[in-house]
């Protein structure tokens, strides 16, 4: 029972590893390709463009691999081919990674708790 929780603990440390991996491939996939010209820094959409933040892996894939293909549903949709169509499936799955687990590390600089007392040092 030790070796099957030991072995089980080992594979739950590579996958995560290997998360991250591909999660941090997809964040540099996603910048040199320019994805965050239209959809933002942040992922969150801009203007006519989709937020792809924290949006269903299997969604994401399936749209990358249908415009990967030459296929679009709409006009807007098209210049997405061109992007789309130097992409590996191995990069696919790491830009799908990235943006399904988003996190945004600004976030974590805002303490909701702070409170300041007084009058600021005057």
């Amino acid at each position: 029972m030790r070796f099957f929780l030991l072995i089980l603990l080992a594979a739950a440390a590579f996958a995560a590893n290997k998360s991250d991996e591909s999660y941090e491939r997809g964040k540099t996939l996603y910048f040199q390709n320019g994805c965050n010209n239209c959809h933002g820094s942040r992922a969150e959409g801009t203007g006519n463009y989709p937020s792809l933040a924290n949006r269903a892996k299997g969604f994401l894939a399936y749209k990358l691999q249908t415009f990967r293909k030459g296929i679009a549903d709409t006009p807007m949709q098209e210049m997405m081919i061109g992007f789309a169509s130097a992409l590996s499936d191995a990069d696919i799955d790491a830009i799908t990674t990235f943006l399904h687990d988003f996190h945004d590390a600004q976030t974590d600089r805002y303490d909701p708790a702070f409170q300041q007392w007084g009058d600021g040092g005057s």
